[in-house]
């Protein structure tokens, strides 16, 4: 997607049929059946940010823009449910997403703006698009209830502690797996593409992160387990599916643990991908034997595999749970293209939220968190031969570990927005030891019902 900032007026036009959808909605909800759809929520979120201008030995096609850059995204979302029967939810997300992100959104594999789409292999437009549109059954399993509240895509109601959860549809595989208190959100947590997935997950995904499949989930206070299959792209980071399943699918699994009531919850993710993926040792010998540049998407074959782990934990501390810590560790095999996510074969990241009654800011949150990512021998070497991929790229590479800091702060105005600065150092950017350090700085805005 091209550059476009945003436009005052545009927003303010936007902003107001929001609230005016919002309000119809719910007053419409509150006197009609169940079945009627209801306006769970809307948003607008605006995100500025400046690359500064750093160092670099050299550049490639799809380098970090070393001589600074700034830009502008802003998306918005309404978000309707449905009590469909009994036990059958039914939700309908629409979204529109503008703008872009810096060096648009290439030369990191932790990419700076979680806000922001890649580069995708056909023109995803400026308008209007179906992010979700999913059913959720619910089989309930015990006489235990719990009061479930109001969200996006959740429909207020009782719900049985023990349960089944069966999803099936258009969503992010991301609304299911490795979610985390701290560190899920990139409107009101942390930006970074590592700080709110763990990025050696490459899930299922086209370019603006959403899929087709179906998950069955196995819930209860203290353990649940679920597992889901989704659709792949075509090819890496494209916007159409294939629709071979028996080849091209992204299948996972996930138990979490929550031994003690208001105590660590700890998530065990696994996964393999089927898809038309390139592998990078063949893509060096080919160029090798021809004198060419490597090109891992020319080795594209059907049915070849990654596989992957990861773990996640959430540690609540004090304030409710609303101040907290968290980690996550995830590595891949690494042998095939990355192809769905971003660039990663290895994940380190923590941090902290901070709530803001100690400084008498009940509202207020505060983070800060460091990531480490890694690639193997493989993909290294396939980037220092000149190859590149659907993010990086430099023409060259001194190797080196991929790492950020990042701290933001989210000051709460009034009952529905939320606004405040976000701060990100990047040392070896794209992996390489050749170029940077870097800082990006921003602000952002999300407005919300």
């Amino acid at each position: 997607m091209g550059f476009m900032r945003c436009r005052l007026g545009h927003c303010r036009l936007v902003v107001t049929t929001l609230a005016c959808i919002s309000a119809t909605g719910v007053a419409h909800a509150q006197g009609s059946a169940a079945w009627v759809p209801q306006v769970l929520g809307t948003q607008v979120t605006v995100i500025a940010q400046r690359l500064g201008q750093f160092g670099a030995a050299y550049s490639g096609p799809m380098s970090l823009v070393a001589a600074g850059d700034r830009a502008v995204s802003h998306t918005y979302g309404i978000y309707l449910g449905s009590r469909l029967f009994a036990g059958v939810d039914g939700y309908l997300d629409v979204e529109m997403a503008r703008g872009s992100g810096i060096s648009h959104a290439s030369g990191l594999a932790g990419v700076t703006n979680g806000d922001v789409l890649r580069q995708g292999s056909a023109d995803l437009g400026n308008g209007p698009y179906v992010a979700r549109a999913f059913l959720r059954s619910t089989i309930p399993l015990s006489v235990d209830v719990d009061s479930m509240p109001r969200g996006i895509d959740q429909l207020a109601g009782p719900v049985a502690t023990r349960r089944i959860e069966v999803t099936a549809g258009k969503l992010a595989a991301s609304d299911l797996f490795d979610l985390n208190r701290y560190a899920n959100s990139t409107r009101t947590q942390f930006l970074n593409w590592g700080l709110f997935q763990n990025t050696a997950w490459d899930f299922a995904a086209d370019t603006r992160g959403y899929t087709n499949g179906v998950a069955i989930g196995w819930i209860t206070p203290r353990i649940s387990v679920r597992a889901g299959s989704f659709q792949m792209p075509r090819q890496a980071n494209g916007n159409v599916f294939d629709s071979d399943l028996r080849q091209a699918r992204g299948d996972n699994v996930e138990i979490t643990v929550a031994p003690l009531t208001g105590g660590p919850v700890i998530r065990l993710l696994a996964y393999q991908n089927h898809a038309r993926m390139g592998d990078y040792r063949v893509a060096l010998a080919r160029a090798r034997s021809t004198g060419a540049t490597p090109d891992i998407v020319a080795d594209d074959t059907p049915g070849r595999r990654k596989r992957g782990i990861g773990l996640n934990v959430e540690q609540p501390i004090t304030d409710g749970g609303e101040t907290g810590a968290f980690l996550r560790v995830g590595a891949d095999d690494g042998t095939t293209e990355s192809f769905a996510f971003t660039e990663v074969e290895g994940h380190v990241s923590g941090g902290v939220q901070v709530a803001g009654n100690h400084w008498g800011r009940g509202l207020d949150r505060w983070g800060v968190a460091a990531l480490r990512h890694t690639l193997n021998s493989a993909h290294r070497d396939y980037l220092a031969a000149g190859g590149t991929g659907f993010l990086l790229g430099d023409g060259a590479l001194r190797y080196g570990a991929e790492t950020f800091v990042e701290t933001y702060y989210r000051a709460q105005v009034g009952s529905y927005l939320q606004v405040g600065p976000d701060v990100q150092y990047v040392r070896n950017p794209g992996y390489n030891r050749d170029r940077g350090p870097a800082w990006v700085t921003t602000l952002r805005a999300n407005l919300r019902y």
